[in-house]
């Protein structure tokens, strides 16, 4: 019976990169219109050759940070996380190379870690065994930050509650507010907003406007 013979692990990968087709970006980032590589059609393409040679690949979080974003005009919450993983690659003899890579992703709800880490193994795939592309290569979901919320001061904040309260008409309410619109999430001292204490103005001035107009 002829013993199969065990290879190097740089060998092995060597083959891998031989099997493995060009992988195709078929999947679509509709929101910015590109086509892009996901992460199946990468695993798919990979695997076969990686079980074939007795190659399994490991990963470790060497980094890991999460934070919280706001994006788009509505200020939407999304966790926002940062990895460094390395990818071992071990071959039948237990020897290894190892490869280590970046990624970041968001999400709305509790998948920006499992999505980082799905960018993180596709990225080790593609530039450790040189798969072909042509062009960039970013994830399917991509989001634009909010600016900075901007802050007026105690007094600037004094002054306006004071402007605002005394304001007898409608239409200038609207022309303050509008005015005042990059400030109206912040936080005055009683805990509302500088957004409730316009409406709260402006719920005042609607009975006295609809007196005037009724000849009241």
């Amino acid at each position: 019976m002829t013993e199969t013979v065990k290879e190097p692990i740089q060998v092995l990968l060597n083959k891998v990169m031989k099997e493995v087709q060009p992988v195709a970006k078929t999947d679509r980032n509709v929101a910015q219109n590109f086509n892009f590589r996901g992460i199946d059609a990468v695993v798919n393409a990979v695997s076969p050759a990686l079980k074939k040679h007795g190659v399994i690949v490991t990963p470790n979080v060497v980094d890991y940070q999460y934070a919280t974003v706001e994006v788009g005009i509505k200020r939407t919450l999304m966790g926002h996380v940062r990895l460094t993983v390395e990818y071992t690659f071990t071959g039948p003899l237990g020897d290894s190379l190892t490869t280590c890579v970046v990624s970041e992703a968001m999400d709305s709800g509790d998948k920006a870690t499992a999505k980082a880490m799905s960018v993180a193994f596709r990225i080790a795939l593609l530039q450790s065994l040189s798969l072909p592309t042509d062009e960039p290569d970013p994830d399917h979901d991509t989001y634009e930050r909010s600016a900075p919320i901007k802050m007026l001061t105690d007094e600037q904040l004094d002054s306006l509650t004071s402007e605002v309260n005394a304001i007898q008409t409608v239409e200038k309410l609207r022309e303050v507010y509008a005015s005042h619109k990059p400030y109206l999430a912040q936080t005055l001292i009683d805990g509302t907003t500088l957004d409730s204490l316009f409406k709260t103005r402006a719920s005042f001035l609607a009975p006295v406007r609809e007196e005037a107009t009724n000849g009241n």
